[in-house]
C-alpha cells in the first residue's frame, strides 16, 4: 500500500535505567510538533509533546511555494527539537513531512535547507498515500476494530482511508487541508463548499460510508470536539474516543462554518491561533457527513505520529487487546502482583452468568487494574486511583471503559457512593452499567480483604452462587477466616447483587 520504511536506530546510547524512546518531527502545513514515546507498549505513552503553529503551507495556492516567513523560524523550531530529543536519549528520531513541503516549488530548497542544519537526522517527505497509510495505522492503534471512514485534515491536504473491520483499504489524498482549502476559495466558506463536493465526488468509495463512524483526525477538528464538549458540559476532558452522532456534528459545524471570528472568540474551547481555519474545517466536516452517510463521528487523537511510532512494534504486540494491555501496563507500574488478576477474574466469575463478551472483557481489565492504589496514601487511595484509570494515556480505552473502570477501583477501595468525585464517572454511564460496576467493586473489595492482594490466600477461598444465594467458602488452614471484616464486606455484596450471602467453612 505504501513504500515508507522507518530508518533503523543508531548505535544505543540510552540510559539502561530507563525504556527506550522514540522522536517524531510532524512537519505539517500549518504547524510542526515534536512527539517523543517512551518504551514499546500496545497503548504508546508520550513523555514530551510540543507544538508550534507557523503556518508554512499558508499562501501556497496562489504562490507555488511555501510562506517565505515562516521558513526560518520552522529550521529553528527543528533545530530545537532536534536537540531536545537527543537530550531525551531519543532512538530513532525522524522528520515527517506533509503535503506543504512535497506540493511547494521551493519545498526541495526547504528540505535541503533542513538537512544541512541537522544532517544526522532522517528526513521522509510522504506522498498522500503513505500519510493516509500511517494515519490510519494510528487511529488502528487506538480503534482496533474501527469500521467507516477516515478522514484526516491537515492545513494542506485531507487524507481518506477506507476502514473496513480494522482493515485499511482505498485512500485518496485531496488538496481539501483548512489553510489551502480557505486559500483555493479566497477566504469564503460559502465558495468553499463547491469545492469540497466537487473534490470528495471524486473518491466514489466514500459511499461505503453509510452508517458506519466517521473518524476525524486533526488539530482543527480535535478543536471542533472542544467547542462541543464545552457547549454541552461533557464531564470528561479527553478528546480521543469522544463520539457524537450525524445529526450533532452535522449542526456543529454548520454553526462553525457560517461563525464571523468575533463569533469565534466568544466560542468556549475555540482555539485562537486556528480561528481563521475553523469555518473550513467545518465545511469539509458537514460535507464529509453528506458524502458518506456516516450514522457518528468519532475523535482521534492519534494519527501520523502514533502510526509511525505502530510501525516500530512487534507485531504481537500490536495485535494485543488495547484495553487489556491498557489494564496489564497500569498493573505493572501501579499494583504489587501481576499473578493476581487472572485469579480475581476467574473468582468473580459466578456473579456474572449471562454478561457479553464485551462485559466480560471489561471485567478482566478491572481486575488487572483492582490493585493499582496499593501504593497510595490510604485515605486517598480510592480517590487518585479513580482519577490514574479515568485518566489514563490508554489510548485504546473509550469513555465509557474509562468511567466503568474508574468507577469499580474506588468502589474497590470503599469510597462511599455519595463521594462527589465519582459524578464525572456516573454521567457516562447508564443505570445498568453503574449497578455492574457496584457489585464488582464489592466483589473486588471482599476478595482482597480475603486475600490480601495475593492469589495465593485467595486460591483457599470461593465465591458460589448456590441456588438463590451467594456463598463464600473458606478452606481451613489457608490462612483466611470470616471475621468482623469479611463478614462486613460479604454484607455489602450481598446488597449489591440483592442476594443473600452465607459463609462455609471447608477442610483443608
Amino acid at each position: 500500500m505504501d513504500s515508507f520504511t522507518l530508518t533503523p536506530p543508531r548505535a544505543s546510547r540510552r540510559r539502561r535505567d530507563r525504556p527506550r524512546r522514540f522522536g517524531v518531527v510532524d512537519l505539517g502545513s500549518n504547524s510542526v510538533r515534536l512527539v517523543v514515546f517512551e518504551g514499546a507498549s500496545r497503548n504508546p505513552l508520550t513523555v514530551f509533546n510540543e507544538k508550534a503553529v507557523l503556518g508554512l503551507g499558508r499562501g501556497l495556492q496562489q504562490t507555488g511555494r511555501l510562506n517565505e516567513a515562516a521558513i526560518a523560524p520552522a529550521i529553528t523550531v527543528l533545530a530545537r527539537y532536534a536537540a531536545i530529543a537527543a537530550a531525551m536519549d531519543a532512538d530513532p528520531v525522524e522528520i515527517l513531512a506533509t503535503a506543504a513541503a512535497r506540493d511547494a516549488e521551493n519545498g526541495p530548497d526547504f528540505i535541503a535547507a533542513i538537512k544541512a542544519r541537522l544532517p544526522d537526522i532522517p528526513i521522509h517527505i510522504l506522498s498522500g498515500t503513505e500519510e493516509g497509510a500511517l494515519s490510519a495505522d494510528g487511529v488502528l492503534l487506538g480503534f482496533s476494530g474501527a469500521d467507516g471512514v477516515l478522514g484526516d485534515l491537515g492545513g494542506g491536504s485531507l487524507e481518506l482511508v477506507e476502514l473496513d473491520r480494522g482493515q485499511p483499504r482505498g485512500i485518496e489524498s485531496l488538496p481539501l487541508g483548512a489553510i489551502r482549502l480557505a486559500d483555493r476559495a479566497g477566504a469564503d466558506p460559502v465558495k468553499a463548499r463547491a469545492i469540497v463536493e466537487a473534490d470528495l465526488a471524486r473518491v466514489p468509495w466514500l459511499k461505503r460510508g453509510e452508517g458506519r463512524d466517521l473518524y476525524l483526525v486533526g488539530g482543527a477538528w480535535r478543536a471542533l470536539a472542544r467547542i462541543h464538549m464545552m457547549q454541552t458540559s461533557y464531564p470528561l476532558s479527553i478528546v480521543h474516543h469522544y463520539v457524537i452522532t450525524r445529526e450533532e456534528a452535522r449542526d456543529l459545524a454548520g454553526v462553525v462554518a457560517q461563525a464571523n471570528r468575533k463569533a469565534l472568540e466568544r466560542m468556549p474551547g475555540a482555539p485562537a491561533k486556528r480561528l481563521q481555519d475553523m469555518p473550513f474545517a467545518a465545511v469539509v466536516l458537514r460535507r464529509l457527513l453528506r458524502a458518506t452517510g456516516a450514522r457518528r463521528v468519532v475523535f482521534s487523537a492519534n494519527g501520523l505520529r502514533e502510526g509511525w511510532y505502530a510501525r516500530l512494534l512487534p507485531p504481537g504486540l500490536r495485535e494485543e487487546d488495547p484495553l487489556l494491555a491498557a489494564g496489564r501496563d497500569l498493573a505493572a507500574r501501579f499494583g504489587r502482583d501481576t499473578d493476581l488478576a487472572p485469579a480475581l477474574r476467574a473468582w468473580t466469575d459466578t456473579l456474572f452468568p449471562a454478561e457479553t463478551p464485551d462485559a466480560a472483557l471489561l471485567r478482566e481489565a478491572a481486575c488487572w487494574i483492582a490493585d493499582i492504589g496499593s501504593h497510595d496514601h490510604p485515605d486517598y487511595r480510592g480517590e487518585h486511583a479513580f482519577y490514574r484509570v479515568l485518566r489514563q494515556p490508554g489510548v485504546g480505552v473509550d469513555h465509557h471503559q474509562r468511567a466503568f473502570l474508574a468507577l469499580v477501583v474506588a468502589l474497590r477501595y470503599e469510597t462511599g457512593n455519595d463521594a462527589p468525585f465519582l459524578a464525572a464517572a456516573r454521567a457516562l454511564l447508564d443505570a445498568a452499567a453503574v449497578k455492574q460496576a457496584e457489585i464488582l467493586g464489592a466483589a473486588l473489595r471482599l476478595a482482597f480483604t480475603l486475600s490480601g492482594g495475593t492469589p495465593t490466600l485467595l486460591g483457599g477461598t470461593e465465591l458460589r452462587r448456590v441456588g438463590g444465594e451467594l456463598r463464600l467458602v473458606l478452606r481451613e488452614g489457608s490462612g483466611v477466616f470470616a471475621g468482623e471484616s469479611v463478614q462486613r464486606r460479604l454484607d455489602a455484596l450481598a446488597a449489591a447483587t440483592g442476594l443473600p450471602a452465607t459463609v462455609e467453612v471447608t477442610a483443608a
